[in-house]
């Protein structure tokens, strides 16, 4: 392991790691032998703020996403895109570090009824991403130009326990819980691309199927239905971390019984039992004790998840960028999966698209606009995409720049100019630059500023570390 990933170990696994070595120790056998006539040892008593803590930690991503969903879904019907048809820009306030090369789609799926179909048209091809999350905030499957073309196709997403025929001409995509998410996005090249880009986002279209399930085959329950309003004001985050232990696991319960845990899981559902949490029926504690235990569980962890996340969240640091190239797919890691989760749902598979940022110059200094910099890429070191790639630049608040051009990002498919030997040189300035530069000028702020580099359908040195950005530099 390197030294990059031992440390990212040590950070995500601060949420269970102290939780759990008490448990370990536990169940670790004598290491002399008992007297043969000494009367068993009583079995320790189960710790149940411990435990309550370990529960939470797996289970605050199924919470989140459920609460997020009725947030995102307050008046909309499910199975039902919404569309965000207009691109970010400096008036842009509800986004943290806006994305200007797509305009998002998304919908929430309830697949307890059986199959979605979703439709998708010929995009011609252009550029989109139709990701497929479960309610774990796995990445299940990616629908899109890299995985399935951009001709015009139809796809039947199916949940954990249906079992049918599907119609005819149609593509399975499975989904492990009955809950999932479908997070899209369309590749827009500038706001005279909108109207071309929201076309192809009105031709995605779900609808549940006529197909009967088999016979026998057992459906799950539906989402539950919230018994108190909607708020949808506080954001999802902030409401699951408000809620008493009690409510939290209760939660848990109704929501286990459509989307449940993988054969991986076992030895937390196990854990799950034993404190008391049965898929599908309400979760109640009477002790008055207990209640006080699972509560400082839950604070624990919610405490510990908060302190991971400020963290470097398992990125690796390359001339001063910031790399996660394993998100998407947490496996049984809880800790991390937590941790992603409370920074922000909705990530992308590491083989769709790769993010890098840095607010530091190659030598380890804060990038300001009162210095000039130049981001180079040599021709054999240009971003080894098969998708595309950009660069954008936010203040920091995390928003774009106001700036004369009105440009807040340069992608491949810009109309950069290259060296005569095939590299490329952003130039990054709150002067502008030269006539014969400015169209690879990347305006800055007058002040402290940011960088995200955003690699799209990246090629295995990307994925595989072997590719990474050059530092930015100073202009001399």
């Amino acid at each position: 392991m390197t030294p990059h990933r031992r440390q990212f170990a040590c950070i995500a696994a601060a949420c269970v790691l102290a939780l759990s070595v008490g448990a370990f120790a536990q169940s670790q056998p004598a290491t002399k032998a008992a007297p043969p006539a000494a009367a068993p040892a009583a079995a320790p008593a189960v710790d149940m703020k411990r435990l309550a803590a370990e529960v939470w930690v797996f289970a605050f991503p199924l919470v989140l996403t459920d609460v997020t969903r009725e947030v995102q879904s307050a008046g909309v019907p499910p199975n039902t895109f919404k569309h965000r048809r207009t691109m970010p820009d400096v008036t842009t306030t509800d986004l943290a570090n806006p994305n200007a090369d797509f305009l998002y789609s998304q919908a929430w799926l309830d697949l307890s009824k059986g199959p979605v179909i979703l439709s998708v048209p010929d995009t011609k091809g252009r550029y989109y991403l139709l990701a497929l999350l479960d309610a774990y905030t796995n990445v299940a499957g990616s629908i899109g130009k890299r995985t399935t073309g951009s001709e015009k196709r139809q796809f039947a997403i199916v949940g954990p326990r249906w079992k049918g025929t599907l119609p005819e001409g149609t593509s399975e995509v499975k989904s492990p819980t009955e809950l999932a998410w479908i997070f899209g996005r369309t590749a827009v090249a500038d706001k005279a691309d909108v109207a071309n880009a929201t076309k192809v986002q009105d031709q995605y279209t779900l609808k549940s199927s006529a197909a009967p399930p088999a016979k026998g085959a057992k459906g799950a329950a539906p989402a539950p239905t919230p018994s108190t309003p909607v708020d949808t004001k506080t954001p999802p985050r902030d409401q699951v971390a408000a809620m008493d232990a009690s409510k939290f696991f209760n939660r848990v319960a109704m929501l286990l019984p459509g989307n449940p845990p993988t054969k991986d899981d076992a030895p937390m559902l196990a854990k799950l039992k034993q404190l008391g949490i049965e898929p599908g029926k309400p979760f109640a504690v009477s002790d008055p004790a207990v209640e006080k235990q699972l509560q400082e569980g839950a604070k624990q962890a919610i405490d510990a998840v908060t302190t991971a996340s400020k963290g470097l969240s398992g990125a690796d640091i390359r001339n001063g960028w910031r790399i996660d190239r394993a998100l998407g797919r947490w496996g049984n890691d809880y800790g991390r999966r937590a941790v992603a989760a409370w920074n922000g749902i909705g990530l992308n598979a590491p083989e769709d698209a790769i993010f890098m940022s840095t607010y530091l110059d190659g030598g380890g200094k804060k990038l300001d606009g009162a210095n000039r910099y130049v981001l180079h890429f040599d021709a054999p070191l240009v971003p080894p995409v098969d998708g595309f790639w950009s660069v954008s630049m936010y203040d920091d608040k995390q928003r774009f720049v106001p700036n004369p051009l009105n440009r807040h990002n340069l992608a491949s498919t810009d109309r950069i100019k290259t060296n005569a030997d095939g590299s490329i040189d952003i130039y990054i300035s709150n002067d502008k630059p030269p006539a014969d530069k400015e169209a690879n000028w990347l305006p800055a702020p007058k002040g402290p500023f940011s960088l995200i580099l955003r690699v799209y359908w990246p090629k295995d040195d990307v994925i595989n570390g072997r590719w990474n950005p050059p530092g930015v530099r100073v202009a001399s």
